[in-house]
């Protein structure tokens, strides 16, 4: 770790965006690592991603391009696992 987040680019798939059910979901993975998290949109808007209420003001709509920003003991891990998570979240609808 030398003190530079890691960062990675991830768009939304789920064709109802980031609404309630997926930020839960999210926020309950990212408080399982130590390391900070953040999301912004390309206009710069820049949340804790861990924050339910700031996750949904970042109203993600399908196809909404977010950059996934870590840093921490566990930076690593964690950016592998919740850029997977929000690349590949689909609501079950069955």
């Amino acid at each position: 770790m030398n003190g530079t987040p890691l960062r990675t680019t991830v768009v939304i798939s789920n064709p109802q965006g980031l609404h309630m059910r997926p930020i839960t979901a999210f926020v309950e993975r990212a408080g399982k690592f130590r390391s900070a998290v953040y999301l912004s949109k390309q206009e710069g808007q820049r949340i804790n991603a861990k924050s339910p209420l700031a996750l949904l003001g970042l109203a993600a709509e399908q196809g909404t391009e977010l950059i996934l920003e870590v840093s921490g003991p566990d930076e690593q891990k964690a950016l592998e696992a919740l850029a997977e998570f929000l690349a590949s979240y689909k609501t079950d609808e069955d």
